[in-house]
């Protein structure tokens, strides 16, 4: 391997004009390695009623080459043509960026695959066919038994061919590697890659909060099957039933954004017991995270969610679901751990954090969440997943 490797990111999620909080941990590992590598991240995005065809947005954004490739899959052909035909459509604007790569770039030393499977078919025939290795790092929780989406004979096999073929795989957690692994997917180099935080500007303030009331806050994408942001709101309204020393702050937006507010507003919460604030971006959500005593996620499953790091580098404690790899960095020094779905050991969580969430020593959560999360302590666990490069 070079001194300074040219490494090509292939994304499976990553921000984009429709969607800037997409794949957003994936950027930030991008901003990470190319503090000590050539960096150049390759995005493919269906273009939402753009007719068949491609578009290529091409730019430098924080040291890493960026090439985003949207493609149109619109037609006056049927519906169920289209649907079998999206992989070709994928298949060749995939080439398409990676061949503008090559001429504005150059050649990778080694490719990193974000989420499989596709881009890792993609990687698998370039080692092939251009002898170029590559890395895997999986964020996605679909390997988790309850979820119940990792599914198909065909995806099952390709899946286990290229993570086979792979020198390393990375995942967020121990949890879902093991699940992974659950599935037949073997690798001889397993490891853990965490998400990373920009602990600078995600830092806590050391003075005694001004708040008049105590205030905890969900930050999230809003999709209740998997948050469970509808189980949130009725523990809170029972919540209501007993105090009014609090509020809640409900960041974030996504599909089921409004039936949220309908529920809240049907159990009877007023804005000054839960408040919607709608996406938070930059110094925004960073106060946010600043102003609240502590951090709640209710999740039926989960990997582990980067607002968690996050909210610890804020030195702030969570209250959060024993699923996934959040047991992993969630413990009695920095939170508390519920069971999925039981909304009364939520209740009791909330209520023991409203009286004691200024006993956790906000110091010992910044430290040890710079110590797992900060830029330099990923960016020596990159260095070591693309050590197993030979």
């Amino acid at each position: 391997m070079k001194n300074i490797p040219k490494i090509l990111f292939l994304a499976r999620w990553y921000p984009d004009r429709y969607d800037p909080m997409m794949g957003l941990f994936i950027k930030r590992h991008a901003e990470v390695a190319a503090g000590f590598a050539d960096v150049a991240v390759l995005y493919l995005r269906v273009a939402p009623g753009k007719p068949i065809g491609t578009e290529i947005d091409h730019q430098l954004e924080n040291g890493v080459v960026t090439t985003l490739v949207y493609y149109g899959t619109k037609s006056i052909l049927p519906s169920f043509i289209i649907k079998r035909i999206t992989g070709f459509l994928f298949a060749i604007a995939f080439i398409k960026g990676y061949r503008f790569l090559l001429d504005s770039w150059g050649k990778p030393d080694i490719i990193h695959v974000n989420i499989l499977t596709r881009l890792g078919l993609m990687a698998l025939c370039l080692r092939k066919f251009q002898g170029i290795k590559y890395v895997i790092t999986e964020h996605w929780s679909r390997y988790l038994p309850v979820t119940g989406t990792y599914k198909g004979f065909l995806r099952k096999y390709i899946t286990k061919v290229v993570v086979g073929n792979a020198e390393a795989v990375s995942t967020v957690s121990e949890n879902l590697a093991k699940a992974m692994q659950s599935h037949g997917l073997a690798n001889k180099h397993f490891m853990v890659l965490p998400n990373v935080v920009d602990t600078q500007d995600y830092s806590p303030v050391w003075t005694e909060s001004k708040n008049t009331k105590k205030r905890f806050l969900h930050i999230s994408c809003f999709e209740d099957r998997s948050k469970n942001i509808s189980g949130l709101l009725r523990a809170i309204s029972k919540l209501a039933k007993l105090r009014d020393d609090f509020e809640c702050i409900l960041v974030g937006e996504g599909i089921d954004l409004e039936k949220m507010k309908s529920l809240s507003a049907e159990l009877g919460l007023s804005e000054s017991q839960v408040r919607f604030t709608g996406l938070l971006e930059g110094a925004k959500v960073v106060e946010a995270y600043q102003s609240a005593d502590f951090m709640v996620m209710f999740s039926n499953y989960e990997n582990m969610p980067v607002v968690i790091s996050e909210t610890l580098s804020c030195g702030l404690p969570v209250v959060a679901t024993s699923v996934g790899g959040i047991p992993e960095y969630i413990n009695h020094t920095n939170g508390k751990l519920v069971a999925a779905h039981d909304e009364v050991a939520l209740l009791e969580a909330i209520i023991f954090m409203l009286d004691h969430s200024s006993d956790f020593d906000k110091q010992r959560i910044r430290q040890n969440a710079v110590d797992i999360f900060s830029k330099q302590a990923v960016s020596q666990k990159l260095k070591d997943l693309y050590g197993f490069v030979k």
